[in-house]
């Protein structure tokens, strides 16, 4: 029941408190996928099912735990130890992801915003990772893993790492065309992951 309680409690402030804010504040939708069926659309889609997938996981694990073996769990590595980091690695998570945010401001996106001009962010965490928020979300889907290891949460993470890789490179070719030679400096200086 915990763990459903933190990803709801996640899912809020990463997701709808934040856009709340943005959208409140600048006027501006920050879920900027779209409907089409380029890279961009599609991936918007995958996003969309592994947000589900770990919600019902997460869900079938907190009130349905006589359907839990129909997840394939990896019983032999389940143990408090790994447990205890899954939950530091969620809770680190939530703050890296968060303080990211706050550091990208108005300039926030679910996505490629290509109506709304943005500013190219290399503070705070941006100095140290391009892809803090990124950074945050697999760290979160590890943590998942290590307290509830079964067969869909090692498919999120899967699907989360060749998501995620795709959306950094789909990004980056709009920053180079959005920001030039400011873009190619910043990431000539500071990493993709860390």
């Amino acid at each position: 029941m915990l763990l459903f309680i933190f990803f709801i409690i996640y899912f809020l402030f990463v997701f709808v408190i934040r856009s709340i804010l943005l959208k409140n504040k600048t006027g501006i939708n920050p879920l900027t996928f779209n409907k089409t069926d380029d890279a961009h659309g599609f991936n918007g889609k995958v996003f969309t099912v592994i947000t589900f997938m770990e919600l019902v996981v997460v869900g079938i694990y907190a009130f349905k735990i006589e359907w839990y073996k129909y997840l394939l769990p990896f019983w032999y590595i389940e143990n408090e130890i790994l447990s205890i980091i899954g939950w530091g690695f969620l809770i680190i998570s939530l703050i890296i992801v968060w303080i990211a945010q706050s550091h990208m401001a108005n300039s926030w996106r679910i996505g490629i915003d290509e109506k709304n001009k943005t500013k190219l962010v290399t503070k705070g965490l941006f100095s140290i990772s391009r892809n803090p928020i990124f950074l945050g979300i697999m760290l979160a889907n590890i943590g998942l893993f290590l307290i509830i290891p079964n067969a869909f949460t090692l498919l999120i993470i899967s699907l989360s790492t060749i998501s995620i890789n795709t959306q950094i490179r789909l990004e980056e070719d709009f920053l180079k065309l959005e920001f030039g030679n400011d873009y190619l400096k910043y990431s000539k200086k500071v990493r993709r992951w860390i």
